[in-house]
């Protein structure tokens, strides 16, 4: 009796484990393409009216790291809920030096799927608009015009969202770009 008690234990355990390496696959990072970004304009923006699912954020200090190597601050990035009807807020630490470039790229990761994939993105901002170039490698099985309307906002939306919704960043528009060729929604 013993001995099927034990062949039953390891058993379910090993399906246990086989079941949660399974939910644990890796996703392949993107790269940001290094790009250079003007200055903005001098003006101050007006300030957003919060809703409901915006928390509102204050520019966090930089702070130094566990190692004390890079500064970071906290953003809040975006992503859309199960139903594809609303966004889902969480407070990211991102680089102080490049928070909208580390925001994108934490955005980026969490809307890729197997079979649509960015190779790497850049991000300009002038005057307010914020354009996000996006690389979709050749060997992609999908392309951006493939994307259906929940995927669409999964991506964009969330993009667009988190950049505007960041009131330290003064971004009040976003354009999307593959490219350099504007992206046609």
């Amino acid at each position: 009796m013993e001995i099927k008690y034990r062949y039953l234990l390891t058993t379910t355990v090993a399906i246990a484990i086989a079941g949660l390496s399974a939910c644990n696959t890796p996703t392949p990072p993107t790269t940001p393409i290094p790009t250079q970004t003007p200055p903005e304009s001098p003006t101050a923006p007006p300030s957003p009216t919060p809703t409901p699912n915006t928390p509102t954020t204050e520019p966090t200090p930089p702070t130094d790291d566990s190692q004390g190597e890079k500064k970071t601050v906290k953003a809040v990035i975006y992503t859309i809920d199960n139903e594809c009807q609303d966004f889902v807020p969480e407070e990211v630490t991102v680089s102080a030096k490049e928070p909208v470039q580390d925001a994108v790229g934490k955005v980026i990761a969490k809307t890729e799927t197997g079979d649509f994939r960015i190779a790497g993105y850049r991000v300009s901002i002038s005057n307010g608009v914020a354009t996000i170039d996006l690389r979709i490698p050749p060997e992609s099985q999908r392309q951006i015009a493939s994307l259906s309307s929940c995927e669409n906002n999964a991506l964009f939306g969330s993009l667009r969202r988190t950049l505007t919704a960041n009131s330290q960043w003064n971004i009040k528009d976003v354009r999307f770009t593959e490219k350099g060729e504007e992206v046609i929604f």
